[in-house]
């Protein structure tokens, strides 16, 4: 593990070597039904959710500001990642100094690097972005900034398992009829997971190159909307390349002139 990346904030994976982590629930001031780390201001205090943003993004050597966030809103766009907020599901970016944020609180945050290439992605994977391969979306979207399929580590991060996801018929006929059918098991149970690695290995992602949490998002560890009736708060799974030192200096510089 990253000394940059504590294992009191985050889930980590060997597999990519960019600053990355899927946050855990511990270590933030949220209090109440979102006690802990929220990175979510829509319900819980914005000032409380600020500080916990500052926390997960200083952790790995950022700041607020260098933050790209999606509106999620179970599609399949990707987007070019920027500071700010944007509407889509998946972002990708071949430039230093953003890092690259999905929320989760079941759906399944997948994060990608081409090392070689100093290309990242992050997408948000729920039913309906499994269903779409919106993992192989953003796989084609790096490559468009230079990555290689061949080249890309892809990591799988904590999300609802399969034992606590039971679906509807119309959800498991869309699986079967779009080829997915087998991760559709006995009493409906969806496999998310396992949809999104056979997406990413459909998009020539190497299945060396391939990892897993093997993390299921009801555990107490993190915040799950199906466990806590949709009261709760949300995961970040992020990741990024820090600018050059000198470009870091000068950020910091000018945001202290402002303040």
């Amino acid at each position: 593990m990253k000394p940059h990346t504590p294992s009191t904030m985050f889930v980590n994976t060997p597999q990519l070597t960019a600053p990355h982590g899927f946050s855990l629930r511990a270590g933030g001031v949220s209090v109440g039904a979102y006690a802990g780390l929220n990175l979510d201001d829509r319900e819980d205090d914005r000032e409380t959710v600020a500080r916990n943003r500052e926390l997960l993004a200083g952790a790995l050597g950022f700041t607020v500001s260098q933050v790209s966030r999606l509106n999620q809103v179970h599609g399949l766009e990707v987007v070019r990642a920027r500071p700010g907020e944007q509407t889509a599901d998946a972002q990708v970016s071949a430039e230093a100094g953003i890092l690259l944020a999905i929320g989760t609180a079941d759906c399944y945050p997948v994060l990608l690097e081409d090392p070689q290439a100093r290309v990242v992605g992050a997408a948000h994977a729920g039913w309906r972005g499994t269903l779409g391969r919106i993992a192989a979306r953003t796989v084609e979207e790096m490559v468009k900034l230079g990555a290689r399929p061949d080249r890309i580590r892809a990591a799988v991060g904590p999300g609802i398992c399969a034992a606590q996801y039971p679906v509807g018929s119309e959800v498991a006929s869309a699986f079967a009829e779009a080829g997915m059918g087998e991760f559709v098991g006995p009493e409906r149970h969806l496999d998310l997971c396992a949809a999104n690695l056979h997406v990413l290995r459909g998009a020539g992602v190497l299945p060396e190159h391939l990892w897993a949490s093997g993390r299921c998002s009801t555990e107490a560890d993190f915040y799950s909307y199906r466990r806590d009736a949709g009261k709760t708060g949300r995961m970040w799974a992020v990741i990024g390349y820090p600018a050059p030192q000198e470009q870091q200096t000068a950020h910091l510089s000018a945001q202290a002139g402002s303040a």
